[in-house]
């Protein structure tokens, strides 16, 4: 393993250096700066790319000491002010917030000196980390397909054998994967990835039970829930599990981005551009509100979303979610039950050709972002955090930024956003994964042909 010192980092971003020294180079930084393989209709990946390279989750366990208020900022203490963080100017700013704070909120700055620990290297662009109850970490390889198990040491051991075919072109492969609530006496661990079908492919969820040892393997495989329609697209299948103290299991998904599937994305007889809501065992909850709606699809929990790959449980179990935008317009939701979230109706950005998609940011019947960004943040990897190590964190929302190669902080009041940090610039990486461990430490993953895991702790 490897230490760093994150020190005074911060303090020289937020003063507006926008090029720090970086004492740790990866060998590979992540993505290109363009990408010509877009297709025409759908530009599909911004530049920089606001999901995985064309080459190419994890929730804190539930913290009895955490008040079920919001303790984002102690109420005697003054809300942050001041300039936001450097970002450039928007790509549609004719489009102006729906209420104040609603973007580009204050930059705020971590008072905690941080250490940054490289636990392990050497992943194929990793996508996911879940926790075993032994601290050791399930790590998932998107393009391989291939999920590993590694010690908090960083000791990573074969490939678990007897995981399904992935297709792993463009933004599919192997993604997230989360140990079931009842590990302890089932041993099952459920994963998402994109599934070749005839025809094309679709995100799928299958679960199964894991066998561990010196060789260990997955039995029993089932596959529990699957993305409909099939739709031959490498791109927006979304991904993320979380699960909830009920019993139940929030799937995210994407519109698949070709014109095809964006159009379905309102749509509640698709799934595409959707939240959904199963049992674990892939049955449909009979509270869901679609469920007697003619021709629905049972499963769906809210509808018009682009491609949700951040989602994460707050101290009072509700679902929080951050959505990729085009060319501007990345949104933080909270998804409440039948709602519509409004793509490709409205939103806060534009196509990558420059060229409107939306005639408005708002209209009836459609919700509005808690939070959005414009210039994008590319959202991937979510976590809420939930512990002791960090008590000036606690519930503020953390997001892996892909374009934005940052690790992305927002403190929180009253579900308003009222601060905002871009913590780890210096690592320059693409980061895919943020998840809070058993111990309190913030865990993330770095997408690269040679991704990263890291482990973040005070000083």
């Amino acid at each position: 393993m490897r230490t760093l010192s994150m020190s005074l980092i911060v303090a020289a971003l937020l003063a507006g250096c926008s090029e720090d020294p970086d004492p740790t180079p990866t060998p590979d930084s992540g993505v290109p700066q363009q990408d010509s393989g877009v297709p025409q209709q759908d530009a599909g990946l911004p530049p920089d790319d606001a999901g995985v390279p064309p080459d190419d989750a994890g929730i804190p366990p539930d913290d009895a000491g955490v008040p079920p208020d919001d303790a984002g900022i102690p109420p005697e203490e003054p809300l942050p002010s001041g300039p936001p963080v450097p970002q450039g100017p928007p790509n549609v700013p004719e489009f102006e917030p729906a209420f104040p704070g609603q973007t580009r909120a204050p930059a705020i700055q971590t008072q905690t000196d941080i250490q940054v620990t490289e636990i392990a290297s050497g992943f194929r662009n990793p996508w996911a980390i879940a926790f075993l109850p032994d601290q050791r970490m399930l790590v998932t390889e998107k393009p391989t397909g291939s999920l590993y198990i590694v010690t908090p040491q960083g000791t990573k051991s074969p490939a678990v054998s007897g995981l399904p075919a992935v297709d792993g072109r463009g933004q599919g492969g192997l993604l997230d994967v989360e140990v079931g609530p009842d590990y302890a006496q089932s041993q099952l661990i459920y994963w998402t990835y994109y599934e070749p079908r005839q025809g094309g492919n679709g995100l799928a969820v299958a679960r199964a039970r894991l066998v561990d040892g010196e060789q260990p393997r997955v039995e029993n495989v089932q596959v529990i829930f699957r993305m409909m329609p099939t739709l031959e697209s490498t791109l927006h299948a979304g991904g993320r599990l979380v699960f909830t103290p009920d019993g139940k299991l929030f799937v995210t998904l994407g519109e698949r981005s070709v014109l095809a599937g964006r159009v379905q994305a309102q749509d509640v007889t698709s799934h595409f551009g959707k939240v959904v809501r199963i049992n674990p065992d892939g049955s449909v909850p009979q509270d869901n509100p679609f469920v007697n709606t003619p021709g629905a699809k049972p499963e769906i929990w809210s509808v018009g979303h682009r491609n949700v790959l951040s989602a994460a449980l707050d101290s009072q179990n509700r679902l929080w979610i951050a959505d990729m935008g085009p060319q501007g317009g990345d949104e933080l939701n909270l998804p409440e039950a039948g709602k519509d979230y409004g793509w490709p109706t409205i939103g806060y950005g534009e196509e990558y050709s420059g060229a409107p998609i939306h005639e408005s940011p708002q209209a009836p019947g459609m919700e509005q972002p808690v939070y959005y960004w414009d210039p994008v943040i590319a959202p991937s990897g979510m976590t809420i955090y939930t512990g002791n190590l960090f008590p000036e964190w606690r519930n503020n929302v953390f997001i892996g930024g892909l374009a934005s190669r940052a690790l992305v902080r927002l403190m929180m009041r009253n579900d308003r956003v009222v601060g905002e940090e871009h913590l780890l610039k210096s690592l320059d990486s693409r980061i895919r994964e943020v998840v809070q461990g058993p111990d309190g430490a913030l865990y993330l993953l770095t997408d690269a042909t040679n991704g990263k895991l890291f482990k973040i702790t005070p000083r």
